[in-house]
């Protein structure tokens, strides 16, 4: 083991240590996901970010693991190869090694960034309900609510419900929805 590191000079154990160091993380981190493991490990650093702000974009930090691990993996590798192979000289390796490690984290981020548009709101905005048709489903009382189940963005969904004049609406009427107050719709019988 130690004749295959006797060839390597100072400079090239440098890259293979950031490749190997960087390439450990990065699979242990892929393995942790793949188990489920990764989501309750913090392994972000402190950047001063305030991660609870309800419209700061967490899914990518420049500085988390991901970046840092995938940066120091690049970076090995590219420098490793330019030195060690391409004869590339000290200084033209450890630039390319170090665009090579800016480019994997944009990669990344672009990634996360990705992932992160995929993301959906279930809330929905009943007052976009206005106009829905559906049919009681528990009887409105007099003056008080009911439920009522209308199509509702292509679903059937329930909601409390009261009518538009405090009448009472016996179950199974078709209704349409005028006017949301709060969570309530506010409901006319259809003729």
């Amino acid at each position: 083991m130690a004749n295959a590191f006797s060839n390597l000079n100072g400079f090239e154990i440098f890259f293979l240590i950031c490749a190997v160091v960087g390439g450990f993380f990065v699979l242990a981190r892929l393995v942790m996901q793949f188990i489920g493991a990764g989501a309750d490990i913090d392994t972000d650093i402190d950047t001063g970010i305030d991660a609870q702000h309800v419209d700061s974009d967490i899914g990518f930090k420049v500085l988390s693991m991901h970046s840092l691990t995938s940066f120091f993996m690049m970076f090995g590798l590219v420098g490793l190869a330019l030195y060690r192979q391409n004869r590339a000289g000290m200084f033209l390796s450890t630039l390319g090694a170090s665009i090579a490690g800016l480019v994997s984290v944009w990669v990344i981020g672009r990634i996360f960034a990705s992932v992160g548009r995929l993301q959906s709101s279930g809330n929905l905005a009943t007052a976009s309900a206005i106009g829905s048709t559906g049919t009681v489903y528990l009887s409105i009382p007099e003056g008080g609510t009911g439920r009522v189940s209308i199509n509702f963005r292509g679903r059937l969904r329930e909601f409390d419900a009261s009518a538009v004049d405090a009448e009472a609406i016996a179950t199974g009427t078709p209704i349409r929805v005028v006017r949301v107050d709060a969570s309530v719709l506010v409901v006319e019988k259809l003729q």
